[in-house]
């Protein structure tokens, strides 16, 4: 089984697109195609104790998921890829269902990231909920359904 100290770590090297980051982990790493990671927030979220308000701790906040699709040495390009159905038609209720039918169409999750490239959690401020070039990765092993 493998541990959380073999997971493999490093940072954004580059936001290439609003679906592309290049990471500063490659094959000398142990990166492989396929390999799936979470963009994590710099800061992370404290946990406070609900009663004393004591930090018990601080957990990671994924801001994406990414896959990666092309390896290098020293670097890797990592891309979205899941995707969501939305309603982009009619409203699909009562009677105007009839005339507006509901038109659904799956959509490719994109990376919030500021103007131009080098530059959606809800625990997230504003400002640190965008991807940026410094922002930690770590492998994920187990994916969600």
């Amino acid at each position: 089984m493998t541990t959380q100290t073999e997971l493999v770590r490093g940072k954004v090297a580059r936001v290439l697109s609003t679906r592309e980051v290049a990471l500063n982990v490659g094959k000398e790493q142990g990166v492989q195609p396929d390999m799936i990671f979470d963009i994590l927030s710099v800061k992370g979220a404290d946990i406070r104790d609900p009663d004393t308000h004591e930090v018990l701790g601080t957990v990671d906040v994924r801001k994406a998921r990414v896959k990666v699709n092309q390896v290098y040495d020293k670097v890797s390009v990592a891309t979205t890829f899941r995707t969501r159905r939305v309603n982009v038609g009619g409203q699909g209720v009562g009677f105007s269902q009839l005339f507006q039918p509901p038109k659904w169409e799956d959509r490719v999750e994109t990376l919030k990231t500021k103007g131009g490239f080098e530059s959606s959690s809800e625990a997230l401020d504003e400002e640190d909920s965008y991807v940026a070039t410094g922002d930690p990765v770590v492998q994920v092993i187990e994916v969600e359904v």
